[in-house]
């Protein structure tokens, strides 16, 4: 009779291992973070069951996918304005998943050193600069024999994220930028070559000799393409790193992580730095989700923005949320709710 007990428990307690409910989520949108979100969402994935998707299709494209709520979340490296969060049909949360850098890469194979500033970035983009040996580029590197290469620049076909950042920066630094081009997702590119997302920005760029392109820095370092020391506002040329890319954070940031931190006033940080969100909606009971999957969605931005997760961005060229952000990030991640009532 005892082993016929102990039969049927060790039945029972399978049956129920079997029936451990699991969730899928799924994501879609920048590219920028799309390396750093590879790894810990599968790491997610091996540590609780549940699997995470996730589709790089570009900031402009997530939200779109969030806002017609057929996926769990959007991902942008652009925050929602007023207008666009009023558009989205309910409350949205912008949580701080890491901080990258945007980095402008070159192909020219015998230049391994190459300073730049807003204005040259500004000229080549608006078709003013031709030649890699132009004098504006020589004079900022007196010590490099420039070659009389064809300047190629390339530009993100997609509604990007990247490009606002980018664009966003060169708004700051550079008046003519600022009232030819402006800052956006899209804008109307006078010259260069379009290319879909951060890889394929960076593909082109390898294979087109003399091009030059702005990037996520993980993109450029894991194909080894070049990428220029670009000048800050304080003057100094400065090179994308975990280091410089966090000085551009310093000081106060508002509670709703809403803000761009390009063009710093720090002497050390690099000027094309910026924040990666993941933009969810906070009342989390629509389109027929249920609880299990809020629970599921907070667990996984939950351990995103834990010690384990954010050691991952140091480790591939990304740099950890400071801690100022990483504790506005978690309070705004408890508010999020499900028929009003906090999920926990």
């Amino acid at each position: 009779m005892k082993k016929v007990l102990l039969l049927v428990m060790t039945v029972m307690v399978a049956f129920s291992c079997s029936q451990k409910v699991t969730n899928e989520l799924s994501g879609a949108g920048a590219t920028f973070p799309q390396p750093f979100y590879n790894i810990v969402f599968k790491d997610f994935s091996d540590k609780t069951g549940n699997k995470v998707t996730y589709g790089g299709i570009g900031s402009g494209g997530g939200i779109r996918s969030l806002q017609d709520k057929t996926v769990d979340f959007g991902a942008s490296d652009a925050f929602l304005t007023d207008e666009e969060m009023a558009d989205m049909g309910g409350e949205v949360l912008h949580i701080p998943t890491c901080m990258g850098a945007v980095v402008l890469a070159y192909n020219l194979p015998e230049i391994p050193t190459l300073n730049l500033n807003a204005e040259i970035v500004s000229d080549i983009y608006l078709g003013k600069i031709t030649k890699w040996n132009d004098a504006k580029i020589q004079a900022l590197n007196p010590d490099v024999k420039l070659p009389e290469q064809t300047v190629t620049p390339v530009y993100r076909s997609d509604g990007s994220g990247t490009t606002f950042v980018f664009s966003d920066y060169m708004a700051k630094a550079s008046t003519e930028w600022a009232e030819k081009m402006g800052t956006g997702k899209s804008l109307a590119w006078p010259a260069g070559i379009a290319s879909k997302g951060n890889p394929g920005v960076a593909g082109t760029i390898q294979q087109t000799k003399g091009a030059i392109g702005y990037v996520g820095s993980e993109f450029s370092l894991s194909q080894k393409i070049p990428t220029a020391l670009m000048q800050n506002s304080a003057g100094n040329f400065i090179e994308a790193g975990t280091e410089s890319i966090s000085a551009a954070a310093k000081g106060e940031l508002p509670i709703d992580m809403r803000t761009m931190v390009t063009n710093s006033p720090e002497p050390d940080a690099y000027p094309i730095s910026c924040f990666t969100w993941i933009i969810l909606y906070k009342e989390q009971a629509y389109a027929k989700r249920d609880l299990n999957k809020a629970i599921t969605l907070v667990e996984l931005m939950d351990y995103i923005l834990s010690d384990d997760a954010q050691s991952v961005a140091a480790n591939i060229h990304y740099s950890p949320l400071p801690e100022t952000a990483l504790q506005n990030a978690k309070a705004i991640l408890s508010t999020v709710t499900f028929e009003n009532k906090e999920v926990k």
